[in-house]
């Protein structure tokens, strides 16, 4: 019986496999301060849940259910601000396992929405009760209760599925497009995504800058664990992760959250690309970069590559559909895009 339930699991694990990763590459050319710089962004919106998260989840339940870790039916527990613990949700239900997500209250409603829609039992954590801290001791009490933790924040599987996947197959789209990489910048969630792709891509190329990016507002990187409110939501929660080594990285990038919701509004107006606010903060990062590289003698410069990590949908309720004031010292005002082509 156990053999059986075993191989219907390896079975949907294959079958969810086919809708997560190998994402569209978008090569976008801007101009700022008068110099056109090529930035590439991977299209994770496009995966099962509409986020960059479907791939690191997918990872570590596989590897869980591979080490006989995560049992048939076992309840499957983790803190999240959003996407995830979507992704969990949507992946952990599929494959029969009930799914419990402590969340911040101070979330979008759109994703305390997309987790009902997904089955789970979704308990939100205030300021008073301790924040995303609090939702991280929350779910250690479940995991004493014999509930299985993907260990998101810890887990080594989050930043080998970047070096694994997502980086060897934006490197492969690049070549293809003839294009050379300078730079990479992300933002801080977990710290996977900027951890895995620069393990990867300085495995390539070591002269490559790998860069994390943080809101100014929060600067919890730069600073060290000092906290702000801001409105990028899913970057900065509080604490620096356990699988994030800033010394194997380059120096933090801080943006205004202003200035990354006035960047995902352009995409969404001048692009037709409904993107959530952290790609925002990742485009702003990337031009910031892609003027700093160095113009060879045929005038141009290397390019710069990033991430897009999610769709709009969970936005709709914040100021990303809001007007949103110009202020002195943003990028985004001084952009203009000006071509977009989608790589396969």
């Amino acid at each position: 019986m156990l053999d059986s339930v075993g191989r219907a699991g390896k079975d949907k694990l294959q079958s969810l496999s086919a809708l997560i990763g190998n994402t569209p590459l978008i090569r976008i050319l801007a101009r700022c301060e008068g110099q056109e710089v090529t930035v590439y962004a991977k299209a994770e919106m496009y995966n099962l849940s509409g986020s960059i998260k479907d791939r690191m989840a997918l990872a570590i339940l596989q590897d869980a259910i591979g080490r006989g870790e995560l049992l048939p039916g076992q309840t499957i527990v983790e803190a999240t601000s959003g996407n995830s613990g979507i992704s969990f949700a949507a992946i952990g239900c599929a494959l029969g396992h009930p799914v419990t997500i402590f969340m911040p209250d101070w979330v979008s409603a759109e994703r305390r929405a997309m987790l009902d829609i997904y089955g789970a039992d979704t308990r939100l954590v205030s300021r008073e009760q301790g924040g995303f801290l609090g939702c991280l001791a929350a779910v250690e009490e479940l995991g004493e209760q014999g509930a299985y933790m993907p260990r998101q924040f810890s887990n080594p599987v989050n930043a080998d599925e970047h070096a694994e996947g997502t980086g060897p197959e934006l490197w492969q789209q690049v070549a293809a497009d003839g294009g050379t990489l300078g730079g990479f910048v992300a933002g801080v969630g977990t710290g996977g995504t900027v951890m895995g792709m620069g393990r990867y891509l300085k495995g390539r190329d070591a002269s490559i800058a790998v860069h994390p990016v943080e809101p100014v507002e929060s600067p919890t990187l730069s600073v060290g664990h000092k906290c702000g409110q801001h409105r990028v939501q899913g970057l900065s929660d509080e604490f620096i992760p356990e699988i994030l080594n800033l010394s194997e990285l380059d120096s933090v990038i801080g943006v205004h959250d202003g200035d990354a919701i006035l960047m995902a509004q352009k995409l969404g107006q001048e692009f037709g690309l409904g993107v959530g606010i952290s790609s925002g903060i990742n485009l702003v990062a990337a031009i910031r970069l892609a003027l700093q590289q160095p113009v060879a003698a045929d005038g141009t410069r290397k390019a710069v590559a990033t991430i897009f990590a999610d769709n709009n949908s969970k936005y709709l309720s914040t100021d990303l559909s809001r007007t949103e004031p110009c202020r002195d010292g943003y990028c985004t005002p001084t952009v203009e895009l000006l071509d977009m082509q989608i790589i396969r």
